[in-house]
């Protein structure tokens, strides 16, 4: 991955308090672990930014070594790589999803 790519993509990252790298986007997520990665922040009420990784394939293959994982979707919190949509759902089905957001400051909208 060259420089300016490594850049844009921290550029990308932040962007947004909380950011989503995926396939698609959240209106239309265009697979199973990006819908649910949408679905998630959705519940917990939280604003984010994402990036259509299928709209560029620099930034498609650059991210996976900027966070050294292998698959997208990839949630990002105030800079931070967080996970996958898998450890997206365990943290959220034990409340760590929700404390993250809490702790980092950033405001969620769920009652």
């Amino acid at each position: 991955m060259t420089d300016a790519t490594q850049a844009r993509i921290g550029e990308i990252v932040n962007s947004s308090d909380v950011l989503l790298f995926m396939k698609g986007t959240p209106y239309f997520p265009q697979c199973g672990f990006s819908s649910r990665a949408v679905a998630i922040l959705e519940h917990l009420g939280v604003e984010f930014g994402s990036f259509d990784v299928l709209q560029d394939p620099e930034v498609r293959a650059g991210i996976k070594e900027f966070s050294d994982w292998p698959t997208i979707p990839q949630l990002y919190v105030k800079g931070e790589f967080v996970g996958g949509s898998d450890i997206m759902m365990e943290m959220f089905e034990a409340g760590e999803l929700s404390a993250m957001m809490a702790e980092k400051g950033v405001p969620s909208t769920a009652a």
